[in-house]
């Protein structure tokens, strides 16, 4: 019977995955408000505090950091030694850990600083030749899917599961260090680190990369906004890199005047910039500085578009 370690903080659809884990055989070992939460539904569920003879200590602050819990996940039960160091110290290898950490970034504290969910997390992860580790409620169906077709979870799935799970804690440790970096009462001179680490997420899949060929999408900054975020694409075909990037310029350089403005940019140039006590008269007069490279361009304005200025716009091609 394969061992499951479940310990979640966000339990959406952590009953229905234990169920089913529970009805295809899988033992499963549990803490705290997760344990919580399967014995109200019903589901058999073993306490950590059961396999490791201690109590939640410290406030909970130490609860599975324990041989009798890392002992099951970092095992190569391919290695006689560790198959026999499990027999010694009576170790059950853990084939799946379920685990997400706690929500530091919706309100940083010391106390929202996981230690043990990391630590589980970075144990399978590194073990996944042999433990499969989900770290996000949107992963409880392709696993589930696997071990009703298969009866396991397959190597290719075991390891992209895995680099989603570094790709987490990294993530995760990024958020701790900058809140870390915010608070720091160093002389100027001192708060400059040697290393920066930049926690990115996707906001947008795009077209294609700078070139046809290459992928593409479009990043921002965690916890960061701009205009982008407020931005809505009315119509036409995905974005690609390059109209991203020529956008970007184009929203940067119009909105450097006060003044009614145009701005064309091509490949990352302006090939038009212009003024005026109208909108269109600014398009009009920003087209005329280059009418050849305009062509294909990207056009920003810093007023709203009118009727007219439309009209002017659709008679030569642009691309956004």
């Amino acid at each position: 019977m394969p061992c499951a370690l479940l310990s979640v903080y966000d339990k959406t659809g952590i009953v229905e995955f234990a169920r089913e884990l529970h009805s295809l055989g899988w033992k499963l070992l549990s803490s705290g408000g997760t344990a919580g939460a399967l014995a109200d539904a019903g589901i058999p569920a073993t306490d950590v505090a059961a396999v490791t003879g201690y109590p939640a200590i410290l406030g909970h602050r130490v609860v599975t950091l324990h041989p009798a819990v890392h002992g099951g996940l970092l095992a190569d039960i391919d290695d006689p030694s560790h198959r026999d160091d499990l027999v010694a110290h009576g170790i059950e290898p853990i084939a799946l850990a379920v685990v997400n950490l706690y929500p530091f970034e919706s309100k940083p504290s010391i106390d929202l600083i996981d230690v043990g969910g990391p630590a589980i997390v970075r144990a399978a992860a590194k073990n996944h030749r042999h433990v499969a580790v989900v770290t996000e409620p949107a992963q409880y169906a392709e696993v589930l899917g696997e071990l009703r077709r298969d009866g396991a979870i397959s190597p290719a799935t075991r390891h992209a599961l895995a680099a989603r799970a570094f790709a987490h804690t990294a993530s995760y440790d990024t958020a701790i260090a900058a809140w870390f970096a915010a608070a720091n009462t160093a002389p100027v001179a001192e708060q400059l680190p040697e290393r920066i680490t930049l926690q990115l997420e996707r906001a947008a899949s795009l077209r294609y990369g700078e070139n046809p060929h290459q992928l593409g999408a479009r990043y921002h900054v965690v916890g960061e906004r701009s205009w982008w975020s407020s931005a809505e694409q009315l119509g036409g075909k995905e974005m690609s890199y390059l109209n991203v990037y020529d956008a970007d310029a184009a929203w940067s350089l119009v909105h450097r005047f006060t003044e009614p403005a145009a701005v064309v940019i091509k490949h990352g140039n302006p090939c038009g910039v212009a003024v005026a006590s109208n909108i269109e008269t600014a398009y009009r007069r920003a087209h005329e500085c280059d009418p050849v490279s305009a062509f294909g361009g990207i056009v920003g304005l810093n007023r709203t578009m009118t009727a007219s200025t439309a009209e002017a716009l659709g008679e030569v091609f642009t691309e956004v």
